[in-house]
């Protein structure tokens, strides 16, 4: 027998169930936004990790390997493993740190910063297409509201 609306969606089970509600549709709409920019991605041959720390370079400067982890999301050894590729194809470079000898920077060369002024802006404008379903004060909106849900969400804030 099924319980009544009301009945049903009292208490801990409506957190629950707004909660689990909440993970599917932000889940989705991310795994959308993204499957939008990837169909449409112009990487000049570039795996997806290679672009990403291309970008960050490209956003952030010299970033220490540790750095470039943190902000695209892989490990340690998949880091080293795709600077060092990126090395070889002459878009990156490895640069010693002055304070810590065993610490490594990347940066990108000439050739590194060539390429993302020519990739960036039409990957800066996809991913302007994929959020246009929400208007400029909505954007802004998420933007807070999901920030706060990830800050909230990280171990430490707990």
């Amino acid at each position: 027998m099924r319980l009544a609306s009301s009945t049903r969606k009292s208490g801990r089970f409506a957190s629950q169930e707004r909660a689990l509600k909440l993970f599917v549709v932000l889940t989705r709409a991310s795994n959308a936004v993204v499957r939008s920019i990837r169909d449409r991605v112009e990487l000049d041959g570039l795996t997806d990790t290679e672009f990403g720390i291309l970008e960050a370079l490209y956003h952030k400067g010299p970033l220490l390997l540790g750095d470039v982890q943190k902000k695209i999301l892989l490990s340690s050894g998949g880091v080293t493993y795709t600077v060092d590729r990126l090395a070889e194809k002459g878009f990156v470079e490895r640069r010693e740190c002055e304070r810590d000898r065993r610490a490594r920077y990347a940066a990108l060369t000439p050739k590194g910063e060539a390429l993302m002024k020519h990739l960036f802006p039409g990957h800066a404008d996809r991913i302007e297409e994929a959020v246009a379903g929400l208007s400029a004060r909505e954007q802004d909106e998420a933007i807070v509201l999901l920030r706060k849900l990830g800050l909230g969400a990280e171990p430490t804030s707990r």
